[in-house]
């Protein structure tokens, strides 16, 4: 399919990411297990707010002992950003032997990315520039800071990875937060903001219920 309209991810920014989730896991087009990033992937950048884009994923590794030979992986994984709808979220899969010495990205990608059209990035490696690259208002989602880069490689671009026991496809619609990163297809993205909004409704009515005079852990058991 193509782009879905501005209008749509618009309204898709306007709920935090539990919402997202439970709208997701309510259509049941997935097991609820699926589908969002653990604990090992932090918002950064918490005061940057809400993250909604395309995923262009690329496999790396920085921690590889010896320089590389000279490779193109970084050049086409950001023609596939060029060639994504936008806004686009890169999204990286460290592939090296120690993931929590890995950097990736610092201020120079991080230019690179906003002048190519991409919001943010989301590995499960590492990232620096920290300061720099917030103030560019470049999103990071990563396991957490590093201060040097060693040997960063771009493996592989536009495959499937999993990160954080999520599976993400370039093309699939990323929805992150500081709450965490939700990942679903932009196909079923109508349906999720229905939902999203129905599942507020539920949550308010839930919430009215427990702070009535009188309420009891037992009455959990009417609560619906």
């Amino acid at each position: 399919m193509g782009p879905l309209p501005e209008e749509t991810l618009k309204r898709l920014a306007e709920f935090d990411t539990p919402t997202i989730c439970n709208a997701v896991e309510d259509l049941e087009t997935r097991d609820p297990t699926e589908g969002y990033m653990g604990l090992d992937v932090k918002c950064m950048f918490p005061e940057l707010g809400r993250m909604v884009g395309y995923a262009v994923t690329a496999t790396g590794r920085s921690t590889v002992p010896g320089k590389p030979p000279k490779g193109d992986g970084f050049a086409q994984w950001y023609e596939l950003v060029e060639e994504s709808p936008r806004p686009a979220v890169l999204v990286l899969k460290d592939v090296g032997h120690d993931r929590h010495r890995s950097c990736h990205f610092g201020d120079v990608m991080g230019t690179v990315s906003v002048k190519l059209g991409a919001l943010g990035l989301v590995t499960d490696g590492g990232v620096r520039d920290i300061e720099t690259v917030k103030e560019m208002g470049f999103r990071y989602f990563a396991a957490g800071a590093v201060p040097a880069h060693g040997y960063p490689e771009i493996v592989s671009a536009g495959l499937d990875v999993t990160i954080s026991g999520a599976q993400v496809r370039t093309g699939d619609l990323i929805h992150a937060d500081e709450n965490g990163v939700c990942v679903f297809p932009p196909e079923i993205a109508d349906r999720v903001i229905a939902r999203a909004e129905e599942v507020l409704e539920i949550e308010e009515k839930r919430r009215a219920t427990i702070t009535t005079p009188g309420f009891k852990a037992a009455d959990l058991r009417n609560l619906s």
